[in-house]
């Protein structure tokens, strides 16, 4: 019996377990998924969870249940691609003959000292949780420094405002206005509700050290109750540490089939593979799509594609609280509160599908 392991049980494993069940799987091979949780993890809605205004469940869906597939949970060591096996703390190494790697990623704190030991995180369920606890227990009228006007930040300041209108937020960026991956007319829109709410925003900001509730900003440090992190983001330590050739970013290049090249067993998608486009949870799916692909005609002894059409990605949205948004739709700007309808129902949808 052929052993297929994958490695986190993200958006793209989701959808490599979706398409592989219940009739594409061949009888002479089971899936070991591993996973630190024993459910799937909305991370797209983790802002929320941190914020406050959504409970634990509403991000949690449960793996799909199959004979054929064995859950494992733990903390993985490290990756041996000579020996096909992955190492974990306190437990017995598992073997592999196909392997997907759908670790996600950790925050990058770009070396600022302090960062890591100072700072919130909202990268996993268990640090939203704790980002959470902290934020809620605030008193009133607490000062709370967001570091980073990406989507997360955005999302985070926008909820946090939301679900505690006794506190001041401030939200930091480096750039000379916020979401500079959007148009233009969505940072400013996003911008004047930022005004509207009482979310200040620091523009053109250089966080030069975090120390324990004080933030350095150009050197001048500046006090705060509670300082979240959401400034950037790179693959998780044990895939950095794979002895493969990577981008820039610290991103695993790969085929156009999605292994490793000289490695035709080993698939790594989601926020750990080199891409043409920004990670997202559709990319991940769109990856997973076509590594299902890739397996099937190799487990049945057929030549692969030889190439794919590019993943399409139909867009992005982001919530501003839960009557507002923004987001482009096939290049198009929309904001308001068509926006956040549209994310709401996209996210019901896919637990529907997935729950």
């Amino acid at each position: 019996m052929k052993n297929l392991v994958i490695l986190g049980g993200g958006y793209g494993g989701m959808r490599i377990l979706q398409r592989l069940l219940p009739n594409q799987l061949p009888d002479d091979v089971s899936i070991t998924l591993v996973d630190r949780v024993p459910y799937h993890c909305l991370k797209t809605e983790f802002y929320a969870l941190a914020a406050g205004t959504i409970s634990d469940q509403h991000v949690r869906v449960p793996f799909p249940s199959h004979p054929r597939i064995e859950l494992k949970y733990g903390e993985i060591n490290a990756i041996d691609l000579e020996q096909k096996q992955i190492s974990f703390e306190g437990q017995e190494p598992i073997i592999y003959d196909d392997l997907i790697i759908g670790l996600g990623c950790e925050d990058k704190y770009h070396q600022v000292p302090g960062a890591d030991q100072f700072t919130f995180s909202i990268q996993t369920i268990e640090k939203a949780r704790n980002t959470y606890q902290a934020l809620n227990n605030l008193s009133p009228g607490s000062v709370v420094a967001i570091v980073g006007a990406g989507l997360s930040g955005v999302e985070l300041a926008s909820e946090l405002n939301e679900s505690r209108k006794d506190l001041k937020i401030k939200l930091f960026d480096r750039g000379n206005f916020i979401l500079s991956a959007f148009p233009e007319k969505l940072s400013t829109y996003v911008e004047n509700w930022f005004d509207t709410n009482g979310v200040d925003i620091i523009n053109n900001a250089n966080i030069t050290r975090v120390e324990e509730n004080v933030l350095y900003n150009h050197d001048v440090p500046m006090d705060f109750d509670a300082i979240v992190w959401t400034a950037g983001i790179q693959p998780v330590k044990v895939v950095r540490d794979l002895n493969v050739e990577k981008d820039n970013q610290g991103r695993v290049v790969l085929t156009p089939h999605h292994n490793i090249p000289g490695n035709e067993n080993v698939y790594v998608l989601g926020d750990c593979a080199s891409l043409p486009y920004a990670p997202s949870a559709q990319l991940a799916e769109g990856q997973a799509e076509q590594i299902v692909q890739v397996l099937v005609k190799r487990w049945n002894g057929e030549e692969p594609p030889q190439s794919f059409q590019p993943i399409k990605l139909k867009g992005v949205l982001g919530s501003l609280g839960k009557k507002h948004g923004f987001g482009l739709l096939a290049d198009r700007p929309i904001t308001g509160r068509v926006a956040r309808l549209l994310k709401s129902g996209i996210l019901w949808v896919y637990k529907y599908h997935n729950g």
